[in-house]
């Protein structure tokens, strides 16, 4: 792991954090333990933005504009934020992210005290309600220091920067993150959430407050040379440039065999998941194994391949059973405390949910079996119903506090998602309820029993978590009912329940509209819009799965996306912003932003055809590389240059919950590079081979922090911990492949013959195909293509009948003939499976 060299402040930092008097033992403590300084749960585990996070239903964010009074208003008044507007009434002194605060700061000589979370985390709740609410600690804060509130989400550079530092210096991190600065931003000393006193082992804020002014009184020029270092440090360790423009021998061809072997070793064959509790959802490991179940298919190795995607469907499987997936309104969850994915952390996030979907449409399109894809659209119609802007943007999250049903002034987490047997029972009636508990494990006295770690303090006692604890046809067999009877009697259960649970107070809404999280749901939307057409004719839908037509979910797809740019995206200016709520926010988009946007828009083309969509892309792929890209040392920083309080640049390759902006971004290049022709294609090519040859050399902070935790040393290449970077070693997978196949469908767009073609184009599990349609008569599609790919617009021209339409099919530097309808491109689409060299 990268370690801050020694510095003098070290034996400060070890004073700051030492408690003035003995801590309360766990068993004297009446909350649940707050996490230490830990790194969210294990960084190799939770990838996570928020290993600890939990929600509040923050009434404060709407009251801090509703004209309401309060005793206190601060700065954060003005701003639109909802994590900041929850802090508006603090006594505490708080400023935004700016100038302002930075100038009082030098002005007065003061440190600052910098507090990072985001609206939907729990602790970051806790620590508001027992510190920052408290006037004593106000007061101390007012006094003696500057104090600075950000919301991560809409700064993640300002975040990043500081989240290093912790992690660096502490050893792990998490949020709230509380760092101490110099005036000119220099890190003093940080830490996660501190109890308002001395307790759970470590120093209360209080303490940490009054030790921070002590130092900084007697000792400011040793903690300025000690921050000057300290961003030094970091700044050489993000530095690292390739030497070259080529992926050194085998990483390319071995990156996903080694990623799946490590992430397999951990793999929980009984209760699904790759790793031990607590389990997070962690899409980019299902992509790695679904791409490397493909490569042993296509090198004839079955029984192995057979392997990896048993592993992938299992998973999915069981996260779809467990009480992590809300069976009563649809979507997930943000991780389970226990092995058997049953007891959530009741938040829900949005950049969960749309890569879920695609994990659920990837393995339906795979085995068929309509589970998956149902799962997929309970998702996707959960965020259509409940997270959805008027005019189309997607929402941030959802809480995991509420208000209980009792009338509570007290918020609960899960309290909207519980039950007691007997509000299972007033809802659905005696004979409905025995099924209904019987297939979901609801119990009299409870169900969050199956293991110690469900519910370590009792906050469950008498309540459910549903789950799924035995098949439909368990339930079916001891019943008595058919199939059909059952699975839509417990459909009508869960929508009774669902109304029923729709009367309870709800979570608190984070109604920003971020624009990689919409990235990463354009694309799940436009390729559910394809994929869920192979579902068998007269498939049953059951709630909170909708059923809808799944050509409206391209609607949506472009919904969110003429969003974005209607309202994120200044088109004069070619830029975009990072967020939305009620108007642009002030921070401008980031990597992520400019990454994940175009990986969405490129499915929304393959989806839809329309060249609208791909213009945009080049566009936004242009300012991507003009604002982000270095050219000398390859890869793309996570910010723009410019920012005099951003204090380095910083290049990220760590897939989490998120994947990493140079991940997507690696595969964005690859795939527009199948797409253009002569120069433009090598260009992305080329820019590609640079990124990925500059990450196969540089040692990774968040993968030397991993590799400390297995105990390997990670030196600087992917073989050696590819488990960190899953979606970056999909990246090199793709460079790998010689021949990759390209579908071009040419025609009349408006016929049923071309949607017809499109469809089964997007039936076979390929994620190295690309799909390209042309419609040989329309002056836009004309004049792109010209631009981008005159050879295939004469192909389109040449070849496609204007009463019809055609489909090509070009691999291992070859076209085959082209074929007319629907059942002979299947045929061919199935006997022409590209193969690779051996796994």
């Amino acid at each position: 792991m990268f370690r801050l060299r020694h510095l003098p402040l070290a034996a400060a930092a070890a004073s700051f954090f030492r408690p003035a008097a003995p801590a309360r033992s766990s068993l004297q403590a009446k909350k649940r333990k707050p996490p230490a300084f830990a790194f969210a749960r294990t960084v190799a585990r939770a990838a996570g933005p928020d290993a600890m996070a939990d929600k509040h239903s923050a009434s404060s964010a709407t009251a801090a504009g509703s004209g309401d009074k309060h005793k206190h208003s601060n700065r954060l008044l003005h701003e639109n934020s909802p994590y900041l507007l929850q802090h508006a009434h603090n006594p505490v002194d708080w400023y935004p992210w700016g100038e302002e605060a930075f100038a009082k700061a030098k002005a007065e000589d003061k440190p600052i005290f910098l507090s990072v979370g985001y609206s939907t985390c729990h602790w970051c709740h806790v620590m508001e309600v027992e510190s920052f609410e408290s006037e004593e600690v106000a007061k101390l804060l007012n006094d003696w220091f500057v104090s600075i509130k950000v919301d991560r989400e809409e700064r993640p550079d300002v975040d990043k920067i500081y989240m290093t530092f912790v992690q660096a210096s502490q050893g792990g991190g998490g949020w709230p993150m509380s760092v101490f600065l110099t005036p000119e931003l220099k890190p003093i000393v940080g830490g996660t959430y501190f109890p308002p006193e001395d307790n759970y082992g470590r120093p209360g804020f209080k303490t940490v407050l009054r030790r921070v002014k002590e130092n900084w009184d007697s000792r400011k020029a040793v903690l300025r040379n000690a921050g000057d270092n300290v961003i030094q440090q970091l700044a050489e360790a993000m530095a690292a440039c390739a030497t070259s423009l080529q992926v050194s021998g085998g990483v390319a061809e071995q990156a996903v065999q080694l990623c799946a072997s490590q992430l397999m070793k951990g793999f929980d064959a009984k209760l699904g998941g790759f790793g031990s509790a607590p389990k997070f959802p962690r899409p980019v490991e299902l992509n790695l194994m679904l791409r490397y179940y493909k490569r042993l298919d296509q090198a004839g190795k079955a029984s192995l391949s057979k392997k990896a995607l048993e592993m992938a469907s299992f998973n999915l499987q069981c996260m779809a059973r467990g009480g992590m997936h809300d069976h009563v309104g649809g979507g997930f969850h943000r991780y389970s405390v226990d092995d058997y994915w049953h007891v959530p952390h009741f938040e829900k996030m949005l950049y969960d949910q749309a890569q879920l979907a695609n994990a659920y449409l990837d393995v339906y399109l795979v085995t068929r079996d309509t589970m998956h894809a149902c799962v997929a659209r309970d998702i996707l119609d959960y965020l259509n119903r409940d997270m959805t802007h008027p005019e189309g943007g997607i929402f941030s999250a959802e809480d995991a506090d509420s208000l209980e049903p009792s009338g509570s002034s007290k918020k609960k987490e899960g309290a909207f998602y519980v039950w007691t047997a007997k509000e299972i029972e007033d809802v659905l009636g005696k004979d409905r309820a025995q099924i209904f508990a019987a297939h979901y494990y609801v119990r009299e006295q409870g169900n969050c029993n199956l293991s110690r770690m469900s519910d370590p303090h009792n906050e469950f006692l008498g309540k459910n978590v549903l789950i799924e604890r035995q098949s439909l046809a368990d339930t079916v067999a001891k019943f008595g009912k058919t199939v059909e009877e059952t699975a839509d009697l417990l459909g009508q259960c869960r929508e009774l329940l669902h109304a029923h649970r729709s009367k309870r107070p709800r979570p608190h809404l984070d109604d920003k509209v971020i624009v990689a999280w919409n990235g990463l749901a354009i694309s799940a939307y436009s390729r559910a819009s394809r994929f869920l057409r192979a579902e068998p004719e007269g498939l049953k839908h059951y709630f909170p799965d909708m059923g809808c037509d799944p050509k409206d979910y391209l609607i949506v797809a472009e919904r969110i996306a003429k969003f974005v740019k209607d309202k994120i995206y200044n088109a004069s200016a070619k830029r975009l912003q990072r967020s939305y709520r009620k108007s642009p926010s002030q921070a401008p988009g980031f990597l992520d932003d400019y990454a994940f946007l175009i990986a969405g828009l490129l499915d929304l083309y393959e989806a839809s055809g329309d060249t609208k969509w791909l213009a945009w892309v080049f566009e936004l792929q242009e300012v991507q590389d003009h604002l982000f890209l270095d050219k000398e040392g390859g890869g793309y920083f996570s910010t723009a240059e410019g920012d005099s309080s951003i204090l380095f640049r910083m290049k990220e390759d760590y897939d989490g919950a998120e994947p990493s902006g140079n991940s997507v971004a690696a595969i964005n290049l690859l795939r527009l590079a199948s797409i253009c022709h002569g120069e433009e294609g090598k260009l992305f090519l080329e820019r590609a081979q640079h990124l990925l040859v500059r990450f196969a050399a540089f040692r990774s902070f968040f993968s030397s922090l991993l590799a400390s935790r297995t105990q390997a040393v990670f030196e600087g290449k992917v073989k050696e911990l590819a488990m960190a970077v899953p979606l970056m070693c999909c990246a090199y997978d793709v460079l790998a492949v010689p021949s990759k196949r390209q579908i071009l469908v040419a025609g009349a767009k408006t016929s049923g013959e071309f949607d017809a073609l499109v469809t089964t184009s997007h039936l076979f599990f390929d994620p190295d195909s690309t799909i390209i349609q042309i419609d040989p008569e329309l002056p836009s599609d004309v004049e792109f293509w010209q631009a981008k790919n005159p050879m295939l617009l004469a192909m389109a021209q040449g070849k496609a009948p204007k009463s019809k339409a055609v489909a090509f099919v070009c691999q291992d530097f070859k076209c085959y003939a082209p074929v007319s309808d629907a059942a002979a491109l299947e045929r061919l689409l199935n006997k022409n499976k590209s193969k690779v060299a051996a796994v």
